[in-house]
């Protein structure tokens, strides 16, 4: 058996070129601007950003060790919809990755057949009959090579393309980033769904803690109501006064249906987000839970604000797009240079079978194929600006996206110390009222004063309470925001 050694100057000058620096520019994380402190970047009043900063270490108000919250976080991550859809994606994007790389190695193919096959009798086989075989002999050689007969083929083919501008290595490159905003997603679209179970939770909370306070208000309402009409009937009271107590238990009675409502689109909203059909989780929420008694603390630690740009899903997927572009310029480059695919392929072809496996039947090719780019139109240099606008563009993106991450930051905090502001004053005004009313109430009952001083403090006190209740619930739901624009899971 005889091979053809490959000539060593061109086996060295194919590693020597494998081994070029490959075409296009490297990745850099752009240089942005990046606050010292927490305080420095705010648009707004300063004292809410200090408020923000001091509350939101102190009392929050928002109870993140809940039990059946800390199920519903570890089943909504297990079989939300959206969660799946990007672990599928990401997936997806480290198969593209195995598709890449291959193109880094040489590729292998092996085939075989078995076929019967008859020559045309007026076709360009028998043509050169016509010059060389005799006129009378003509005929039978006609027939002889027009005869059916089998062929019988087998063998492989091998071939390598050395990466001389680095066309598979930034493909590669480009996949990894691909991969790598995947993952950033996936990390979003997690955080997303635990803020959002989170959120839809404690509004189901809130509404039941509304509701239930609005149905004490009406049994007290009744209560006065029956007071005020014993009043009445002994002389000590008018129908005035009864009238007016009806009127303020029929306004409390109607506010409990739209109490119910935000209960239902609650708990609906939790199913969803769980992958259930509506009322699979009524049971499982029925059961009373500390969260419909606010006053929890909770520490939020921001961290350093460096650290947002490292921390936020957003941020990295913008960067990791940013990454995949600027290695599609390369990709782009390096079709404007010449290509070379190392060949070889040996087999063996016999149309007796008898002699399919004889030395003699053997056949092979082997050497280099030079694709040399010469005239397109300017299609390939063409593709090569649309790569480096992509690159501009995402590199624009990215830029808004962590602009955007600040502001978010700075809205958030912001609404948490309005927020928290608001709720003092309300605290406040809930004590003065309720103390008003136990005044109006001692007056009313000792006679000092008819019904409407007594309906006054009693619409106060109770439309002060339902405000520090829908304030206690918003600031929940502002701690939310904060944990969702400094990417901070709400885990148990």
């Amino acid at each position: 058996m005889k091979t053809l050694p490959l000539a060593p100057p061109f086996v060295l000058c194919c590693a020597l070129l494998a081994a070029c620096t490959a075409v296009g520019p490297d990745h850099h994380i752009p240089a942005t601007a990046v606050p010292a402190g927490w305080q420095d970047w705010h648009g707004g009043a300063p004292e809410l950003r200090a408020t923000a900063l001091s509350a939101a270490g102190t009392q929050a108000y928002a109870r993140f060790d809940d039990p059946v919250l800390r199920g519903l976080l570890r089943r909504a991550l297990d079989a939300n919809a959206d969660l799946r859809t990007a672990e599928l994606r990401f997936a997806q994007s480290r198969v593209q990755r195995a598709v890449a790389a291959a193109g880094n190695g040489p590729r292998v193919d092996a085939q075989a057949g078995a076929t019967r096959q008859r020559q045309s009798e007026t076709g360009t086989a028998t043509r050169m009959l016509d010059a060389l075989a005799p006129r009378e002999n003509r005929a039978a050689l006609i027939d002889v090579l027009a005869a059916p007969f089998d062929v019988y083929q087998a063998g492989f083919d091998a071939s390598w393309e050395p990466d001389l501008w680095g066309r598979v290595r930034r493909s590669i490159e480009a996949a990894d980033a691909d991969a790598a905003q995947a993952q950033a997603l996936l990390r979003d679209a997690s955080l997303t769904v635990a803020v959002e179970v989170a959120r839809n939770y404690h509004e189901l909370r809130a509404a039941r803690l509304q509701l239930r306070l609005a149905r004490e208000d009406v049994t007290a309402a009744e209560e006065l109501l029956q007071l005020a009409q014993a009043r009445s009937h002994g002389g000590l009271g008018t129908d005035l006064d009864v009238v007016r107590q009806q009127a303020l238990v029929a306004e409390l009675r109607g506010a409990l249906p739209g109490l119910q409502e935000q209960e239902a689109q609650a708990e609906n909203r939790l199913s969803l987000l769980l992958g259930v059909a509506p009322g699979a989780l009524h049971a499982e929420l029925a059961v009373p839970s500390d969260a419909d008694t606010p006053g929890a603390v909770l520490d939020l630690a921001l961290g350093i604000p460096a650290d947002l740009l490292t921390r936020r899903p957003d941020i990295a997927a913008a960067e990791a797009a940013l990454h995949a572009a600027t290695a599609r310029i390369g990709i782009a480059r390096a079709d404007l240079y010449p290509r070379i695919v190392l060949g070889a392929s040996f087999g063996t072809e016999s149309t007796a079978g008898g002699r399919f496996g004889e030395w003699g039947s053997r056949q092979w090719s082997i050497g280099p194929t030079l694709s040399l780019p010469l005239f397109d139109r300017g299609v390939r240099r063409a593709t090569v600006q649309l790569r480096e606008l992509d690159q501009q563009q995402a590199a624009v993106a990215w830029q808004h996206t962590v602009l955007r991450a600040w502001h978010e930051v700075d809205d958030a905090l912001s609404a948490y110390a309005a927020e928290w502001q608001r709720h003092e004053q309300w605290r406040q005004r809930e004590d003065a009222a309720r103390t008003a009313l136990e005044l109006a109430m001692v007056r009313w009952r000792g006679g000092l004063s008819d019904a409407l001083p007594l309906l006054d403090a009693q619409r106060t006190m109770l439309a002060a309470r339902r405000a520090r209740v829908q304030s206690e619930a918003a600031l929940t739901l502002r701690l939310l925001a904060i944990c969702k624009a400094t990417a901070v899971m709400p885990e148990a």
